[in-house]
């Protein structure tokens, strides 16, 4: 491996690779939808204002197309030929994005307004809807014969978002949640998509359903340490660089991972905390972070991503023997768990 790492691109070159070979293919698909949709997914993307003129908004870093464009290579397969599964991937991750927003009432997304607060949210529910089908459009008419059990997949995956989605918003009716639910849901919600990106990647590229399914397992690991350290930027992030604010995920009581795990500490912070959160009325969200921490919900989540990640790096190795694709796939799992973006 170390005679083939010293060719693996620094990781803003392997997304703008990534980028330069996914979006093309992204923007042309979204234009081919109707066009009262094409004008919500293209504002929600960043690509167009609310007029429909052309905008350069943050578009995100686009991790998940980057996995599917590598698990192929790290399969030897193309990674051209592997561009409609990280475009499909790309589809359904934007898809859920939109209907969290709504469900969540965000109103913050990327620096932008969301689109359900421009368009409505019947609009903005209609277009994630489109994007979805669009997904599955994109891959059967990709002609790989791998597309079959790409979309069997990519539709297990979808099924699996949506109950972690549901779980979710139980949460929040719910009085007790235990740290093992909270895990399930988010494993679920935010791994199964990575998880699928990587396997549908490495199918694509020819994989034996052995190195699929160590992709698989990579991408699940790394899509739940990257949970914990979004759910910590959802308390603590700079709004700077998340694009939301202060203490977003405080103010409609969500139970988070490093939340749960504070209401399930049995610490004098921990009861505050759950007092806080079940009394009505505004909550002094300053305070509620403090008690998080106190409670060692933030300790613990940032101690959980990092051993996660750790557990993904380890799948690595047997899924690939090209040593500059492992090193790059070393490189973006890192990135994504970072805690400063």
């Amino acid at each position: 491996m170390s005679t083939k790492a010293a060719t693996a691109r620094p990781v803003r070159e392997l997304l703008s690779w990534s980028r330069s070979l996914t979006d093309p293919a992204l923007r042309a698909a979204v234009r081919g939808m109707p066009e009262s949709m094409a004008l919500v997914a293209g504002y929600h993307f960043g690509w167009l204002d609310a007029h429909g003129n052309p905008a350069r908004g943050d578009g995100g870093k686009a991790i998940r197309p980057a996995l599917v464009l590598l698990a192929a290579t790290a399969a030897g397969g193309s990674p051209e030929r592997a561009v409609p599964a990280s475009v499909a991937v790309e589809l359904i991750h934007n898809y859920s994005l939109l209907h969290d927003d709504v469900m969540d009432g965000d109103e913050t997304r990327r620096h932008r307004p969301t689109a359900w607060t421009v368009f409505g949210r019947s609009g903005a529910i209609l277009a994630g809807d489109a994007l979805q089908v669009l997904a599955f459009d994109v891959l059967a008419a990709s002609g790989h014969r791998a597309a079959p059990d790409s979309m069997r997949m990519l539709s297990g995956a979808v099924l699996q978002l949506l109950d972690g989605q549901a779980a979710d918003l139980a949460f929040e009716r719910q009085d007790q949640v235990s740290v093992t639910q909270c895990v399930e849901m988010a494993l679920a919600k935010t791994g199964a998509l990575l998880g699928c990106a990587c396997a549908i990647g490495a199918l694509t590229g020819g994989a034996p359903p052995e190195q699929v399914q160590r992709m698989r397992r990579f991408g699940e690991l790394l899509g739940l340490a990257f949970q914990h350290v979004d759910d910590l930027l959802g308390i603590w992030g700079d709004p700077e660089l998340t694009g939301k604010p202060v203490y977003n995920d405080l103010a409609s009581r969500k139970k988070s991972l490093p939340v749960v795990k504070a209401l399930n500490s049995g610490t004098g912070a921990g009861l505050e905390l759950a007092e806080r959160y079940a009394a009505p009325g505004p909550l002094d969200l300053r305070r509620a972070a403090e008690l998080v921490d106190e409670a060692g919900g933030r300790l613990w989540s940032q101690a959980e991503a990092d051993r996660l990640l750790a557990e993904a790096l380890v799948e690595i190795g047997p899924a690939t023997s090209e040593g500059g694709t492992a090193a790059e796939l070393i490189s973006l799992a890192k990135l994504a768990t970072h805690r400063d973006h």
